[in-house]
């Protein structure tokens, strides 16, 4: 039981570093996977005040993506 939630938590760990970095790649404006400048926004969602639900597209390869960005507080 132990070796499986170690095992559930390393890989998880994991996807969190590689999405950090697909994330990195893209706000330098290149896709992660090909490496060319043609990453874009094709969705943007938000529910008011918290966190921003966006898709990033490359038109070239069809690498698709989904990201939940911090949109910052109210200020209320």
């Amino acid at each position: 039981m132990i070796i499986i939630l170690v095992g559930s938590v390393l890989g998880y760990v994991y996807y969190l570093k590689e999405k950090k970095e697909h994330l990195d790649a893209i706000k330098r404006g290149y896709c992660p996977r090909c490496h060319q400048k043609s990453i874009e926004i094709t969705d943007q969602r938000s529910a008011g005040c918290g966190p921003k639900l966006v898709t990033f597209e490359c038109k070239n390869c069809g690498y698709i993506n989904s990201f939940s960005i911090d949109g910052g507080s109210c200020g209320i």
